[in-house]
């Protein structure tokens, strides 16, 4: 796996370390008072949360798997609870990278390559990356250091964004160089206090969740690791901020006065999302049967079988993948994971009856779940029920209009069922998303032609034109 550590605003997780003189729940937070948000206020931290998503969504390879994304978001909101964010409202970014990576940028975008789950041996491991990103938002960093910079200029500030999300995304830290407000102020690269807090307020969310206190000190000897098997030429992050076998000690030492009972580390649901990924990344699907097959044979665990599951799933083999799938839902009747994997799998095989029949049953408990949402709207497509399909779609996007997978999706099962018309609607949403304003100009102007004598749709796609063609021209400064 290569190995890539990128300077965004909020730094990887490698963390300067910290000293803990009072009890968590004492935790003492600095005044961020007015003159940070006369450098960047809340509404333009969100402008400049809005531009980074485009630059991502329209270039960075996304992990679009519902069930790891319905379960990244539970544990952020749910380790948001014990933050200081405010606005707790989070854009979520899954970035399709098996390098180990996460970061966080204004307007509450938290994002994490795949690879942070592959590196991290538990949940709580895992969570305490999310509880240092979190910090980095709720001490509202990203303004403090353009106060700091005295760089308080909008425009500027979008540059940096850019040029970072370039970064990001072409895994080239050089790129960066294409935004030169970001080598005038430096107001993207921490300080050694910033980070020092981060890592205080992190560790202290991370404990009153109720995780336990040394999985922060596991994750930096998981990074160490890292550090031995790079050799001679250690990533670019590491040269800058050294991890050394102090910082691993005093980690631990922070923890050691605390209690670890009652604490969790690890749950069902993370050592499936990691196997998810396991057999995701694996390109060669012989590989990964071979693989589980071995590991089931050592150590027949759930998370094992689980993802000799998913390798028979991923070779075709669906009558054992279903019955290892059986098996573990006998002993969690109730888990959705293991039952949304089990209507995933019939619903490759061609079960649709079958697979309508499950999702139908969990939907009654959970009414719309995400993932099985995206489940059942697949079924009803493929059992052509076009409308039944639809709907489910536009319900989801009540809640997640900005996510442009499911635009991309509501506009398949249109072009499915012929509704040209809608198709080129939702594809120009899709293309607005991704920042793509001239394509989704030219969606608009291919469903206007077809609406014919329809007043009410072609002056509802009319007045869109119109908007876009003013953000075109604002943004070409005419």
């Amino acid at each position: 796996m290569k190995i890539v550590f990128l300077y965004i605003f909020t730094s990887l997780f490698i963390m300067n370390l910290f000293s803990l003189d009072e009890e968590v729940n004492e935790l003492t937070l600095p005044e961020l008072g007015d003159r940070v948000s006369g450098a960047v206020s809340s509404s333009e931290e969100k402008a400049i949360g809005e531009m980074f998503l485009k630059q991502v969504y329209s270039q960075a390879p996304l992990i679009t798997d519902p069930l790891l994304f319905e379960y990244t978001e539970h544990l952020l909101y749910r380790l948001s609870e014990y933050s200081q964010v405010n606005d707790r409202y989070f854009t979520i970014l899954l970035i399709d990278d098996d390098s180990l990576n996460a970061f966080a940028a204004p307007g509450g975008i938290i994002g994490i390559n795949g690879g942070l789950f592959l590196y991290s041996d538990n949940e709580g491991q895992f969570a305490s990356v999310l509880a240092h990103e979190l910090a980095h938002l709720s001490q509202r960093h990203f303004a403090r250091n353009v106060l700091k910079s005295q760089e308080s200029n909008l425009a500027s500030a979008l540059v940096m964004v850019s040029s970072i999300a370039i970064a990001l995304i072409s895994n080239n830290p050089n790129a960066m160089a294409l935004g030169p407000a970001i080598l005038q102020s430096q107001s993207l690269r921490y300080s050694r206090l910033f980070e020092k807090e981060a890592d205080r307020v992190g560790f202290a969310n991370l404990v009153n969740a109720g995780y336990n206190p040394d999985s922060m000190g596991e994750m930096f000897e998981n990074m160490n690791e890292l550090r031995r098997l790079s050799g001679d030429l250690p990533p670019e992050f590491l040269l800058t901020h050294p991890l050394s076998s102090s910082r691993i000690s005093d980690a631990f030492n922070a923890s050691e006065n605390l209690s670890k009972e009652g604490t969790k580390k690890d749950s069902l649901e993370f050592s499936l999302m990691k196997t998810r990924l396991e057999i995701y990344y694996e390109s060669i699907p012989s590989n990964s049967l071979r693989e589980f097959k071995t590991r089931v044979e050592k150590d027949p665990v759930d998370k094992n079988i689980y993802g000799l599951a998913l390798a028979y799933k991923k070779n075709n083999k669906y009558e054992e993948s279903i019955e290892l799938i059986d098996g573990l839902i006998n002993s969690y009747p109730k888990n959705l994971v293991l039952n949304n994997t089990k209507i995933d799998i019939l619903l490759e095989s061609g079960e649709y009856k079958k697979a309508l029949n499950l999702v139908n049953k969990f939907l009654d408990i959970s009414p719309r779940n995400y993932p099985l949402s995206i489940s059942k709207s697949k079924i009803l497509l493929s059992l052509n029920r076009y409308f039944e399909s639809e709907e489910i779609i536009r319900d989801q996007l009540l809640r997640k209009n900005s996510n442009p997978e499911l635009w991309f999706l509501l506009s398949e099962i249109q072009r499915s069922s012929k509704n040209i018309i809608g198709y080129h609607q939702s594809r120009a949403e899709y293309f607005l998303l991704l920042g793509q304003n001239e394509r989704a100009l030219n969606q608009l102007e291919f469903a206007l032609k077809l609406t014919k004598n329809n007043f009410q749709v072609s002056e509802r796609i009319m007045t869109k034109i119109i908007e876009i063609k003013e953000d075109i021209n604002q943004s070409r400064g005419l």
